[in-house]
């Protein structure tokens, strides 16, 4: 375990050799994924004019390298847990080179977000191994630091995307965005054939490939239908993407109880100090990711900042990020995760209800400002203990399901917070600009087709007005105020989440004193289970027999 008084015996010594130069090399692939998940969201303005896209498929494109994460990372981490961390990171990094390529040089948004699936996929190999490997490396409170490091610079390096971004906006097409890591993935590359271990604790139990397979349907099905659910006519597809959601998870529970060697073992999973971590990492970086996604439309379409003002506006939030994760990691061991959780919650709750009340179509970049360095704040108190618990929970063999839970809180909770407030944005935009054409004068002379280019998104509406100088402005005004209604939408459902979190973890995530004292029992579980395997030749679920490093 990583809490101290709770050592682990089956952890490996406290770092490894050449720890620095070890971890430096697993933060910059993290960055290889972190920038890839970014980069899109200052470019989708653009990518909208260039493709005249709907803003469902916007939706699609920011979602979809989330999508791909989510969807594949406990499979992955599963595969890496046995065939080896080091040759899925490798691999990983690798895929993320031709997966940019296709994106920069995609033909139509449709191959756009098949290519963002892609690097999501690259991404569910790499990012996954990272974490694992602190897990199978470092121990005790230099595993905490090292995560809070990795959670740091990681969400740091991530939101410097939006900056680059911008920069590359400014003078080049759409889709330089996309090539942002190519350099930094052959740096990446490198230092990892030359200074990651070959092996770190791998598992030799075969992969649940059935139980990988359904968890791919269920994270798929789920995501995709709630990003479909605002598009009119599309209500059989979302049908359809509901069940294959909904049959993949219960087939899913089923075979993990039953499977000899579950690729999610529940039993570990149902451990109060793991289950509500990754719920409450869910929601972390659920509201951060989606509180980005709709914030740089917001200040492109509404407030005109150009690609380089909106992707340096976030700046405060990298900046927070950076300086209070490592201060978190210490709050952690001191106070405990639960105190340490709700702390950053507050901080999150006022981010939004900041967003929802003076985010407006004359907000001063002051008022843009704080709400990022609320939500930094509120974000690097909550990240480090949240990947903390969960790694500290199991048995450093089962790091693969912990670092594939702590990538899910990230993906998963980014890619369900994006779609649900994107789906309200969309929803809230068409709703009010509806109401407006409704309530104009000239209502009887705009046509069905026209009426739905002006709701399908702002891009559209932009366009519009181009095509009818004469009411240009009452367009863009109208498009803006739609805007701000769909954007309060997205936010108020953000604010729901936050508190659902905050309550709890309140009232189901024990104290710190409970807190170390459960995380001792389960040391002395999974120290018994793996000696009862070892004595009679088999492989306890959660404590499968593996290499030392």
């Amino acid at each position: 375990m990583s809490t101290s008084g709770a050592p682990r015996t089956d952890v490996p010594r406290e770092a490894p050799a050449r720890a620095s130069l070890v971890l430096a090399s697993l933060i910059i692939v993290a960055a290889v994924a972190n920038l890839n998940l970014s980069v899109a969201n200052v470019a989708l303005p653009a990518i909208g004019k260039a493709f005249d896209s709907s803003q469902t498929t916007l939706n699609l494109v920011a979602v979809g390298y989330s999508l791909g994460l989510a969807a594949s990372v406990l499979y992955l981490g599963a595969v890496g847990d046995r065939h080896g961390r080091k040759l899925l990171l490798l691999l990983g990094v690798a895929l993320s080179v031709p997966a940019c390529l296709l994106a920069a040089y995609a033909p139509n948004d449709s191959v756009l977000v098949a290519a963002r699936i892609l690097g999501g996929l690259s991404a569910g190999m790499a990012y996954p191994t990272t974490l694992a490997l602190i897990t199978a490396l470092w121990a005790g409170p230099a595993r905490t630091k090292s995560i809070a490091l990795w959670s740091a610079l990681g969400g740091g390096i991530s939101l410097l995307g939006p900056v680059i971004a911008g920069a590359l906006l400014e003078r080049f097409y759409w889709g330089s965005v996309f090539l942002v890591t190519l350099p930094l993935a052959v740096v990446a590359l490198v230092m990892a054939l030359l200074f990651v271990p070959a092996h770190a604790n791998e598992s030799t139990e075969p992969v649940d490939n059935l139980g990988g397979v359904l968890s791919v349907l269920l994270v798929a099905g789920l995501v995709l239908a709630i990003n479909f659910a605002a598009v009119p006519g599309q209500g059989p597809l979302v049908a359809g993407l509901g069940v294959i959601a909904l049959v993949a998870g219960a087939s899913f529970y089923w075979r993990q109880r039953r499977a000899p060697n579950p690729l999610y073992d529940l039993h570990i999973a149902g451990r109060r100090t793991f289950w509500v971590a990754a719920c409450a990492g869910i929601i972390v970086y659920g509201s951060m990711m989606g509180s980005a996604f709709i914030s740089q439309q917001y200040l492109q379409n509404v407030l005109e900042y150009n690609p380089v003002e909106a992707g340096a506006a976030i700046l405060p939030l990298v900046v927070m990020i950076v300086l209070v994760a490592p201060r978190s990691a210490k709050l952690t061991e001191t106070r405990g995760a639960r105190a340490t959780l709700l702390r950053g919650y507050l901080f999150l709750f006022l981010a939004f209800a900041w967003m929802l009340v003076f985010w407006g179509e004359n907000s001063s970049y002051w008022q843009i400002g704080f709400a990022y360095v609320l939500i930094g704040i509120g974000a690097g108190l909550a990240g480090t203990p949240a990947s903390h618990s969960l790694t500290g929970s199991v048995p450093v063999r089962r790091a693969g399901m912990a670092s594939g839970t702590a990538d899910l809180q990230r993906d998963l909770g980014g890619a369900v917070m994006q779609s649900v407030m994107g789906v309200l944005l969309t929803a809230g935009y068409a709703s009010a600009f509806s109401a407006a054409i409704a309530a104009s004068p000239e209502s009887k002379d705009v046509s069905d087709q026209v009426q739905s280019e002006l709701t399908k998104s702002f891009a559209s509406a932009g366009q519009v007005a181009q095509q009818h100088p004469e009411y240009a402005d009452q367009i863009v005004a109208a498009a803006r105020q739609s805007f701000l209604h769909g954007d309060d939408w997205a936010y108020t459902v953000g604010l729901a989440a936050i508190a659902l979190g905050a309550l709890l973890i309140f009232f189901l995530f024990p104290h710190r004193d409970a807190e170390r004292e459960l995380l001792r029992r389960f040391c002395t579980e999974d120290t018994a289970a793996a000696a009862s395997a070892a004595s009679t030749g088999s492989t306890a679920p959660g404590t499968p027999k593996g290499r030392r490093t």
